[in-house]
């Protein structure tokens, strides 16, 4: 029976999927494309997502249109490898759960989405929640608020990843393995909920990899590493989990 039971599969956007950082992209629309010194100020640590509202609030005040938002997330390039990656998760759909866990906004992650085929792949995005407003002007909110002191105030993604399993659970879904792709801090904080049987994919060297190798020394953290500079190193996994099953 264990065959049939699927691979819950977690994917960050910003520098995972996508090769940059799309709040730092969306910025080619501003006018001379960049932020004023006044407003970049405003900037907090911890507080990211409360800057980008005043972000699109200035950029719609400045006539910026949600078409031109749109274009840059539809054209954000890929991260090496990570096209091979889809193309299998589409011909190998039926073992796969594949759900988008991004800090970023869903208006830009499904904009990206829907623009090069993927979208049909991911049975949920969860991100910032956004608004396109009769007047032009895209409105983003917080996600949710937690008590997580690693994690920026409007989203926890280990808070996310539990309360997901928990409602599958729920739906009486089980997983075989968790296997979660990420780059970030905040990718770093889930991964922790992972067990020996789980895998952990971070990008090689980004904050997520060097926060794993700090627990990895202590011997405390529990999932498998496959750490990766092209995403062809994840394709590879995926098929040899697939061949032993």
């Amino acid at each position: 029976m264990a065959s049939t039971l699927k691979y819950l599969m977690i994917f960050d956007f910003d520098e995972t999927i996508i090769n940059e950082n799309s709040d730092d992209s969306v910025i080619q629309v501003a006018p001379g494309q960049e932020i004023p010194a006044w407003l970049r100020e405003t900037f907090q640590e911890g507080f990211y997502n409360q800057y980008m509202q005043r972000v699109f609030k200035y950029m719609g005040d400045k006539g910026v249109r949600l078409a031109d938002i749109k274009s840059v997330y539809e054209k954000l390039p890929l991260s090496p490898g990570m096209s091979d990656v889809f193309r299998f998760l589409t011909k190998n759909q039926e073992r796969f759960e594949i759900i988008l866990l991004s800090d970023a906004n869903v208006f830009g992650i499904e904009s990206f989405l829907k623009s090069n085929g993927f979208y049909s792949l991911f049975s949920r995005v969860i991100s910032n929640p956004t608004k396109a407003e009769k007047n032009g002007y895209l409105t983003l909110g917080p996600y949710h608020t937690h008590t997580c002191l690693k994690c920026p105030a409007n989203m926890c993604k280990r808070k996310i990843l539990t309360e997901y399993l928990a409602e599958r659970s729920q739906d009486g879904v089980a997983f075989e393995k968790v296997l979660y792709v990420g780059d970030g801090a905040n990718d770093f904080c889930p991964s922790v909920l992972l067990t020996y049987t789980d895998i952990a994919f971070p990008r090689k060297n980004y904050p997520m990899h060097q926060l794993i190798q700090k627990m990895e020394e202590k011997g405390t953290y529990q999932a498998k590493v496959v750490p990766w500079d092209s995403a062809e190193v994840v394709t590879h996994s995926l098929q040899g989990l697939l061949n032993s099953s």
